[in-house]
């Protein structure tokens, strides 16, 4: 018996696992009352076009002219003062009665006492014989009987002046640029004023040259001994200068 139950518990398949219920899907509370909102303001023909539409009968064929713009007819009572005369004739108005007269004669007489008609100038430019008018072609000599042949135009003279305006303009602006950088000539007492100062200064740059130590070994001891003859230098020069020339000008800077 107990290898009977043991061979049946063998052959049996095993159980199944027990698979978990699916959730219930989501349902909004509000769907019913979107669904309410979007049918309440569709209208079916909006999108399609209406159900129905009226077919024009055969009888009402476009005709021609038919939408142009029409003028408003017009009233009788204008029409008929527009046909009225404004004032009246006087009883007292006579017509003037014409009294024929011998035309046939009149214009002979006006022929054979009248001057020839002259021939109009033609101008002939190709040898087959084309010819146009000579007058309004250009080629009469008209401008020489202006009144204003010859005569300079306004604005002709407007300009001359005004160029003679702005250069008389320019030519007083650099003479008195001239004059405000030209040469001064130095009185008497500034040339003395200007020698006492730089005999003062040379006295100066000299005392401090005779100050230097006799030995120069350093770099910056060479360069300061330079300068100050180099200083030297030019205050003698400017000193002989002044004192060599009667008259020294000086630029305005």
């Amino acid at each position: 018996m107990a290898s009977q139950s043991a061979q049946e518990g063998v052959g049996d398949p095993a159980p199944s696992p027990k698979q978990p219920g699916k959730t219930p899907r989501y349902v909004s509370k509000y769907r019913s009352l979107v669904k309410h909102e979007a049918k309440k303001n569709k209208s079916q023909w909006k999108t399609m076009g209406p159900a129905k539409v009226a077919v024009p009968s055969p009888s009402d064929y476009l005709l021609k002219h038919s939408k142009e713009p029409k003028l408003a007819p017009r009233k009788k009572e204008q029409d008929e003062k527009k046909l009225r005369p404004s004032t009246l004739p006087l009883r007292t108005y006579h017509p003037v009665i014409r009294i024929s007269k011998d035309f046939v004669n009149k214009n002979a007489v006006a022929v054979i006492t009248g001057e020839p008609k002259k021939p109009r100038p033609f101008c002939v430019d190709t040898r087959q014989g084309d010819k146009y008018l000579l007058e309004p072609s250009g080629l009469v000599p008209k401008y020489i009987k202006k009144k204003s042949y010859g005569v300079t135009p306004t604005y002709v003279t407007r300009r001359n002046e005004e160029i003679k305006r702005e250069r008389e303009e320019y030519e007083a602006s650099i003479l008195e640029e001239l004059k405000k950088k030209a040469m001064k000539c130095l009185s008497d007492e500034e040339k003395t004023n200007i020698l006492k100062a730089l005999k003062k200064n040379w006295e100066a740059l000299n005392n401090a040259f005779q100050r230097l130590p006799v030995l120069t070994d350093t770099r910056y001891k060479r360069m300061h001994k330079e300068e100050l003859e180099l200083k030297l230098r030019q205050l003698e020069h400017d000193i002989e200068a002044i004192e060599k020339h009667k008259d020294v000008y000086i630029a305005n800077v």
